[in-house]
């Protein structure tokens, strides 16, 4: 009797737990439908709202401007990438011209100098040796040749023999010409010779440019060799970018190319330029020979050593069919995709997501979701972007 009912309930316990493991995994439509779109839509914003509306407080303070879609082929480029040097005609060194010591110093590494300012001042027995030879050159050469006058008035009256009037003569023009020497070797240390009240061993270092001071190499109470350099100076109004060019692309490069700088620094600025020259020596390492790319500053942002890429414009090729291109500024990513906004009026956008194609000069080519006619935002677009997520999050909260 215990066996029977031992084997009846082991069957109803095995009953019991299929029915419980099958009711368990059953959920009506309804529960699991919404926690799959919920899913679907954080994970990436995979449908965006179809307009933009952009406050009226919000459209007075962000300067939106928006531009016609072209349709044009664009040329290929050949990247190059590299960094900014200074223009050697717009550099110069400030180096001491005699031995000395260092007694002033009026600058800093870093400062914005003008033509003409003081920089150093060093205090050099040579200078003081050379303006004491003027000094002394100057009373000899004009003691002689008011003697020389004196015997030549002399021998007009025959109270003068030739030979003392012409040795006279001779040496007025020894001595003078010892002073004009003396003097030119003043004007090699950089000293107007013409100028008095000045100490003697003075010796005053002046910017020779206009730029700033990329090096300082001096303090005071340093003693200084001829030819020692205490600053080197550049102008930055226009520099050179040094963009290293695979020989496989030197075909495709030539000077007087348009090209486009983008340094790491500044990632939005593009810093227009051409190609200025090739090198003629390729580095046996890495196959690349050096492409100075002549480029202006913008709001003194250049400095020297900044790292960057250049795209070099070289000729378009053939059979390129013209697409419509819009710059690049126009385009940016939400949830994984590119995306412009397009205007409709004033104020409202529309969010129309795009396929990419090549980028060249800061534009790109549009494959889909774009068409004549239509004008996009390039400019304001961050403030454009966020306003789109804003309501995308404020939905999903809802």
């Amino acid at each position: 009797m215990g066996l029977r009912y031992a084997k009846i309930l082991a069957v109803l316990l095995g009953v019991l737990t299929v029915w419980g493991c099958s009711g368990g995994d059953e959920q009506p439509p309804s529960a699991a439908a919404p926690a799959q779109r919920e899913t679907k839509s954080g994970a990436g914003h995979s449908t965006l709202p179809q307009t933009v509306i952009v406050p009226p407080q919000l459209l007075a303070e962000v300067q939106i401007e928006t531009e016609p879609v072209v349709f044009e082929a664009l040329p290929t480029t050949v990247e190059l990438t590299g960094e900014i040097t200074p223009d050697p005609d717009l550099s110069a060194r400030v180096v001491a011209r005699a031995l000395g010591r260092i007694v002033e110093m009026h600058f800093k590494e870093g400062d914005r100098v003008k033509r003409g300012a003081l920089l150093a001042v060093i205090s050099s027995s040579e200078v003081a040796d050379a303006r004491a030879a003027v000094t002394s050159l100057s009373a000899r050469a004009n003691a002689a040749r008011a003697n020389a006058d004196r015997l030549k008035r002399l021998g007009d009256k025959g109270l003068a023999s030739a030979q003392e009037v012409a040795t006279a003569a001779a040496d007025a023009n020894a001595f003078e010409a010892d002073e004009a020497a003396a003097r030119q070797r003043l004007s090699v240390f950089g000293i107007d010779p013409k100028r008095s009240g000045v100490e003697s061993s003075r010796l005053e270092l002046r910017a020779p440019i206009n730029g700033y001071v990329l090096k300082r190499d001096g303090v005071t109470g340093q003693a200084v060799e001829s030819g020692h350099e205490i600053a080197s100076i550049a102008s930055f109004d226009r520099a050179f970018f040094l963009g290293r060019l695979f020989e496989k692309d030197l075909a495709h490069v030539e000077p007087g190319a348009g090209a486009q700088v983008r340094l790491n620094a500044y990632p939005r600025v593009v810093f227009e330029g051409k190609v200025d020259s090739i090198g003629r020596q390729i580095d046996p390492q890495t196959r690349t020979v050096l492409a100075r790319i002549a480029v202006q500053d913008q709001d003194s942002r250049l400095k020297a050593g900044l790292f960057g890429v250049a795209r070099v414009v070289t000729k378009a090729p053939a059979g390129s069919q013209p697409r419509i291109v819009v710059p690049s500024d126009a385009v940016t990513r939400v949830g994984g995709s590119d995306i412009v906004f397009v205007e409709r009026r004033v104020g409202e956008f529309e969010v129309h997501q795009v396929t990419l194609a090549r980028t060249s000069s800061g534009k790109v080519e549009v494959l889909s979701g774009l068409k004549r006619g239509e004008r996009v935002a390039v400019s304001g677009v961050f403030a454009l972007k966020s306003t789109l997520l804003k309501g995308t999050f404020g939905e999903e909260e809802d």
